[in-house]
């Protein structure tokens, strides 16, 4: 197969609200023959998903704006702007915003969260946070299951 390139703009890329935070799918799985995929999120404070494990992928997060607490196996630590973090497929991890809004790179390895991003997200025409609102646990872990993410346990208690 023969890629082609791939030119964004900053707010390019196919927008979701998902969990009360915003989604951008900035490259899919049909971008790039199923290497990777990147999707840039942008989470209001305490945003965190519940403690979950990616049987099927590696992750990178790169902190771009904000501060994020992440834990992951026995590593925990807050990481602000510029950071990267490692996840590797198989370890327990979630994180959470700290800062009034954080924006995180996330990079995973093989692509395939773009695909859970949009069966899990709702469409959204405009790069905005969505309305907080109610979270369907039930349907969260229906669609991890889909596509092998294990859930393994609540999210972070909110903060303050």
């Amino acid at each position: 197969m023969t890629m082609s390139p791939v030119l964004l703009t900053h707010e390019g890329g196919q927008h979701f609200h998902m969990l009360n935070s915003l989604q951008t799918a900035k490259l899919t799985g049909e971008h790039t023959d199923g290497a990777l995929s990147v999707v840039e999120f942008l989470g209001p404070r305490n945003f965190a998903p519940p403690l979950h494990m990616h049987d099927a992928e590696d992750e990178m997060f790169y902190i771009l704006a904000g501060e994020v607490w992440l834990s992951c196996g026995d590593a925990e630590a807050v990481h602000g702007e510029g950071a990267v973090v490692w996840l590797p497929r198989g370890l327990p991890h979630t994180f959470q915003v700290r800062s009034q809004t954080a924006r995180v790179l996330t990079i995973t390895m093989p692509a395939g969260f773009d695909r859970f991003v949009a069966a899990l997200g709702s469409p959204a025409d405009s790069p905005v946070l969505p309305e907080p609102g109610p979270i369907d646990v039930g349907r969260v872990a229906e669609v991890c299951a889909e596509h092998n993410i294990q859930v393994l346990g609540p999210p972070p208690e909110p903060l303050p």
